[in-house]
């Protein structure tokens, strides 16, 4: 196969991942063009600047910044310089395990904290203290109360498994991915 044919089929490899990061991200609840941000920068390995992203994702420069912006805050990318450029370039973590560690670790700061923190001020308001309370307040709390368990348990195994180290997600993947009754899919080799 020619460079030129093997560099459009690179392409189109690099953007069929794009696309798909990109529906997944918005499935997440994150923009579109964040998503799409990040895989660029992840699947090519590359160092690039806001213009590059712009043009290869066919993007304003406003949206470039924000989701430049978002993926700094998040961990899963990082600024860099080039010698003899002024201009900024970012590059993406290429550990896809300390990449999920960071997504993993945000979505519980900003879904899963917040949810327990509600879930404490709701069962506050919940008259179901005392022997007086209704049958209703009492089964309200108990509901909230597994609920509370629930996400505290999750945010719990986050805590563990974004921890220094980084092996606690990794090991307990594999661990869940051997235990039985599960299916696991093949991937192509």
């Amino acid at each position: 196969m020619p460079d030129d044919a093997q560099s459009a089929q690179l392409l189109k490899a690099q953007d069929r991942f794009i696309d798909a990061w990109g529906r997944m991200g918005s499935v997440w609840g994150i923009s579109r063009t964040m998503a799409e941000v990040h895989a660029l920068l992840f699947v090519t390995g590359e160092a690039m600047c806001m213009d590059e992203l712009m043009d290869r994702l066919r993007i304003s420069r406003g949206n470039a910044s924000m989701s430049l912006r978002a993926l700094l805050e998040w961990g899963v990318v990082s600024k860099t310089h080039k010698d003899g450029e002024r201009r900024d370039f970012y590059t993406a973590e290429q550990d896809v395990w300390a990449m999920f560690r960071a997504i993993l670790r945000e979505r519980v700061k900003r879904e899963v904290e917040p949810l327990l923190e509600s879930l404490g001020e709701v069962r506050e308001l919940n008259p179901s203290g005392g022997k007086n309370a209704p049958e209703s307040a009492r089964e309200l709390d108990q509901r909230l109360e597994e609920v509370q368990e629930v996400f505290g348990l999750v945010a719990s195994l986050g805590e563990r498994f974004t921890g220094a180290n980084g092996q606690g997600l990794k090991v307990a993947a594999k661990l869940l991915a051997k235990a039985p009754g599960g299916t696991r899919r093949k991937a192509k080799a």
